[in-house]
């Protein structure tokens, strides 16, 4: 009999044979991804760019491919996955789309990028992961299509990786997820009309805060083209610009600002928009939340003050460089309103540090996540109760829910393997040439899926561009394991994985 755990991930007990039923599905989502393509050919068409004939090819590549998959497999899909199922689904689909991501740049004519595979690569994953890095610089002059491609490349990952975190891993017990498992993470048929309303709730809802965003920021000033890619990028938290200067080159009318509170609405777990448009007031003020926000709030007043009494900046710009750059990180977006990396050594240790950290569960953010950081703090708290009463019980509650040994053990080896890979990542940059602050921070920058990384190569002033190919092989491959939340990935290349 197998595990409940696995259970919870489909109706059936043991593994299903072939894999028919993955292949299907990533079919379907090559063919989203080809959908998607012809907005950006659109766009180079109406603008006579000939980039349009990168976006068709591609888009004709994509939908034979998906096409076929789903020829393949389909009537596969009649009862839920299995554990090993949605194991081997989730980077599979995941890859796939950072493949054929690749295939616009690759046809391109845009010289930077334009048949270098690696480049080509490195830029699609750092799209679809949300990460933001680039290796492109004179984005000023880019084509328009492949600078909305870029976003909706971003995009399109945000939401992915909203269903993945609701439905995919807390089913999966990864690293503390299973604290988060709803009917939304069972897809047996009983679940199933309830997770469908979910699921569409949160579509409208993340499609609503995207036209949001675009309205504010084209009636603040910005062109409709710059505010539509901004909007996708935003909500998203992925941070990929129009402009080389990223929002250095918008000030007025406080686009800033408002690019400050939307990186923040994507980093809220989407789910709370969704009980909040049902009626439940306070929704939104969920502890993860409320982490989230008293601790941004106390490092931006650390940072602001700083930039104040160092006489780098009056007040008001201080506080809203601080705000918008110190919430771009945290909630991974990694937008840049200056180069932090020239406000001294407090700012570059302050930001290398809150790459760390991550926004809540179930938004569009990356990174370790606030909810982990909360439960090693409730099990360090225990631990000590424990060392001054040794016969005491103490249980650990987040929120109203109670916080069992398989929580903390699994949070715990997220931690640990997050810091191995973080730590083999770095040691890796470095056998490669690349000095010890543009090493650890492109490690950790991947990993958690932040963008930017410190120092003059790939700080917010500069791009990846200039990386060794090996590099930037090894940092897709960081970003990829970073956003599925490692062992997603790890465990495939477990022997027994592939016996079962």
């Amino acid at each position: 009999m197998m595990p409940a755990r696995a259970r919870s991930v489909g109706v059936k007990s043991t593994v299903a044979p072939g894999l028919k039923p993955v292949l299907y599905l990533v079919g379907l989502v090559l063919l989203t991804a080809a959908a998607m393509m012809v907005f950006p050919m659109l766009v180079d068409i109406y603008y006579r760019n000939p980039d349009w004939q990168a976006f068709a090819s591609a888009a004709m590549l994509a939908a034979v491919i998906g096409g076929l998959l789903v020829r393949y497999g389909r009537k596969s899909l009649k009862v839920g996955l299995t554990l090993r199922q949605a194991f081997l689904l989730t980077p599979l689909s995941w890859f796939s789309v950072a493949a054929v991501g690749a295939l616009p740049f690759y046809f391109s004519e845009y010289g930077i990028v334009s048949r270098s595979i690696v480049d080509s690569v490195f830029e699609s994953v750092s799209g679809i992961t949300t990460t933001g890095s680039t290796v492109l610089s004179g984005l000023d002059g880019a084509p328009p299509g492949m600078l909305l491609w870029r976003a909706l490349l971003q995009w399109m990952g945000g939401i992915g990786i909203i269903g993945t975190a609701i439905a995919i891993l807390p089913a999966l017990g990864i690293g503390g997820m299973q604290l988060f498992r709803t009917e939304s993470s069972d897809r047996s048929e009983k679940a199933m009309p309830r997770v469908r309303q979910i699921a569409a709730s949160i579509v409208l809802v993340y499609l609503g805060l995207t036209v949001l965003a675009a309205i504010v920021y084209w009636a603040a000033g910005m062109r409709l083209f710059d505010a539509v890619a901004h909007a996708l990028t935003s909500i998203a938290t992925g941070g990929y610009s129009t402009s080389d200067s990223s929002f250095g080159n918008w000030e007025e009318n406080g686009i800033q600002w408002f690019a400050t509170l939307f990186m923040l609405s994507g980093a809220i777990p989407f789910v709370l928009y969704v009980r909040l448009i049902a009626g439940e007031g306070r929704a939104l003020w969920d502890q993860q939340v409320r982490t989230l926000v008293a601790f941004l709030a106390v490092v931006i007043l650390a940072l602001g003050l700083w930039l104040t009494l160092s006489g780098q900046y009056d007040p008001e710009p201080a506080f809203r460089h601080a705000a918008f750059n110190v919430v771009s990180v945290v909630t991974t977006t990694g937008y840049a309103t200056a180069d932090y990396g020239l406000w001294g050594n407090f700012a570059i240790g302050l930001f290398f540090g809150l790459t760390f950290i991550g926004g809540c569960t179930g938004s569009t953010s990356g990174g370790i996540k606030i909810f982990r950081f909360e439960v090693m703090a409730l099990m360090l708290k225990a631990h000590f109760m424990r060392l001054l009463y040794p016969r005491g019980v103490f249980r650990s509650y987040y929120g109203e829910r109670p916080v069992g040994d398989e929580v903390i053990g699994s949070v715990v080896a997220f931690f640990a393997v997050f810091f191995l890979c973080y730590a083999v990542f770095t040691i890796a940059l470095m056998a490669l040439g690349l000095d010890f602050l543009t090493s650890a921070s492109g490690a950790v920058t991947a990993l958690a899926n932040v963008g930017p990384g410190l120092g003059e190569i790939i700080g917010p002033a500069g791009n990846f561009g200039t990386l060794p190919d090996a590099a930037k092989w090894l940092l897709s491959l960081a970003m990829l394991l970073g956003r599925l939340e490692l062992f997603t990935v790890l465990i495939l290349f477990v022997p027994r994985f592939w016996r079962g």
